[in-house]
């Protein structure tokens, strides 16, 4: 799913093309892609765009009149930039077109199970309806993030990627930032004091604002492309590296699996040297699952 960085790198270059242009038209070709009814799609077209706008994870489009399109790309849903929009809508993968005099948006969503989702919007209150209510982390000084952290008591893992507590942290960023902060993705926020409250704090910054300055520089006056925005990139220390050497203690990254997400992180730096229990391998193994780091190293080469 893009998150804050890709989603501002989004929101930059949409507004540099699109911003005073006219919407000319929007061609749906998914019927699971729209989700309301009222106002109408219709209603937006012919609208001046004012400019784009972020909530959470959504991206918003800010249109004359009040109006705003609420666009949730979800896991897999990716925008394209194209001087000339595309003959047709529809298919597997192009589920809707965003039609302007200076080019088009498409919206693709690759997989069989389409959840972008395409809100029209009418008013700020309507839109308020969208916010999940997380806080811009980045906006956050110390005390303002260790109160909104601590005002639930959850693991650091579930804290970071919810959207009712921060805006636009998800399943990669949350890796690294944990990794920066050598802290346990397991660790309660109960049970943290001022000082890793203080460090994570500054991951958090580092990470988001490192992370959307370098793409920034990469991208320069481009658009991104589909394959570009993933949450595998190179510089990336934990998330997507499992069985890798970890960058700054050289032990191997490990994960943990839940349903269709994974937890990446390096025992030796962040959970003093303890092998989190995997859902599949540990119950699988029982008492026989490692008890250091270096013993999951062994077995996952077959040492034992």
């Amino acid at each position: 799913m893009p998150e804050l960085p890709d989603l501002e790198l989004y929101r930059h270059a949409l507004t540099h093309r699109l911003q005073g242009q006219v919407l000319t038209r929007v061609r749906v070709g998914s019927p699971f892609l729209l989700r309301t009814w009222e106002p109408s799609l219709s209603a937006v077209e012919g609208r001046l765009i004012a400019g784009f706008e972020r909530l959470g994870k959504r991206l918003v489009w800010v249109l004359a009149d009040d109006l705003f399109l609420v666009l949730h790309l979800m896991l897999a849903g990716r925008l394209k930039w194209s001087a000339r929009p595309p003959a047709k809508v529809g298919g597997k993968v192009l589920l809707a077109v965003f039609e302007t005099a200076a080019g088009a948006v498409s919206l693709l969503e690759a997989g069989s199970r389409k959840r972008a989702a395409l809100h029209v919007v009418a008013g700020r209150d309507a839109l308020a309806e969208h916010d999940p209510g997380g806080l811009e982390p980045l906006d956050l000084d110390l005390p303002a993030f260790a109160a909104r952290l601590r005002s639930e008591n959850h693991t650091l893992k579930r804290s970071l990627t919810d959207p009712r507590l921060f805006a636009g942290i998800g399943n990669a960023y949350s890796d690294e930032i944990l990794w920066h902060a050598q802290l346990s993705p397991l660790q309660t926020t109960a049970r943290l004091d001022e000082v890793q409250v203080a460090r994570l704090h500054t991951a958090v910054q580092s990470v988001l604002q490192e992370a959307t300055a370098r793409l920034q520089r990469e991208l320069g006056d481009g658009f991104p492309e589909p394959a570009a925005v993933t949450a595998f990139r190179p510089e990336f220390a934990t998330h997507g590296k499992f069985g890798q050497p970890c960058p700054r203690c050289a032990g191997l990254i490990e994960r943990i699996r839940y349903a269709d997400t994974e937890t990446n992180y390096c025992p030796r730096c962040q959970t003093g040297g303890r092998p989190l229990a995997d859902r599949g391998l540990s119950t699988l193994l029982k008492q026989d699952w490692p008890r250091t780091a270096e013993e999951l190293e062994a077995l996952r080469r077959g040492e034992l």
